[in-house]
């Protein structure tokens, strides 16, 4: 009996505890938390997830459901979890903050698209960087660190002592800054470029006056942009790659260390 009569088998409880902690880190998780995946498939993860962490480890939940210290249990449970998403979230929001750099000095920061990751609205070059960075995730294996870190979370924060440190929340609110620094060095080989453009058609504008600075300017940003991208794709996928290893490092050492 887990308290007012509710009868749960111990497995069972013990189970879904565990899956408040995996439930939540996936939820924040870029690539698990996107809009597009069905919640059924993330309550299956999150079950085939708990099973592993059982096996691995001796998880024993609180003895009653209906408690305070049961309620206080999970929110930590659930904090840890939303704490691992979320540091992997600001690591790919440096691909966001580029392509506004990006987009404000070709001109087209109009142009926007539904980001499939949040359903909210996002330019199109940061929207492409963004699935960019999320193809070197998965191709480096980074979802199955991912779900190796939340694994092994269990050990340095046991259930019942999993409440995070003042420094551990200090270190994810000064990570929030990698993503501008990122995003500033992802877009600093195209936007210097286009900065140099922006000076020269500044010269030009201020030499011959009588030139329409618009019909000259904008379509010349739009090509030095586009080709400036394409010879930067290898050294911008070479920092995304440093992008996603600063991510799961951050992650892995919230938890251990």
């Amino acid at each position: 009996m887990l308290g007012f009569g509710l009868s749960i088998e111990p497995q069972l409880w013990a189970l879904i505890f565990v899956m408040v902690r995996v439930g939540a880190a996936f939820v924040a998780a870029p690539v698990f938390g996107n809009v597009s995946v069905p919640l059924q498939v993330r309550v299956v993860l999150a079950g085939a997830v708990g099973v592993l962490v059982l096996g691995m480890h001796d998880v024993t939940p609180p003895p009653q459901v209906f408690a305070v210290a049961t309620f206080l249990a999970i929110a930590a449970e659930a904090l840890v979890g939303l704490a691992l998403g979320f540091i992997l979230q600001i690591a790919f929001a440096a691909p966001l903050i580029a392509g506004e750099v990006i987009g404000g000095s070709m001109g087209i920061g109009f142009a926007n698209m539904i980001d499939p990751n949040s359903g909210r609205s996002s330019p199109a070059i940061g929207q492409f960087l963004s699935i960019l960075l999320t193809l070197l995730f998965l191709s480096i294996d980074g979802h199955l660190v991912l779900v190796d870190t939340v694994a092994r979370s269990y050990t340095a924060l046991p259930p019942g002592a999993a409440w995070l440190a003042p420094g551990q929340l200090r270190d994810i609110a000064l990570f929030g800054g990698y993503a501008f620094f990122a995003g500033l060095l992802l877009a600093l080989p195209v936007g210097f470029l286009l900065l140099c453009l922006n000076l020269v058609v500044g010269m030009i504008s201020r030499s011959a006056p009588a030139l329409n600075l618009f019909s000259i300017g904008l379509p010349a940003s739009l090509a030095v942009g586009v080709i400036a991208m394409a010879a930067a794709f290898p050294a911008m996928g070479d920092y995304m790659l440093v992008i996603v290893r600063e991510g799961l490092e951050a992650a892995r050492s919230l938890v251990l260390g």
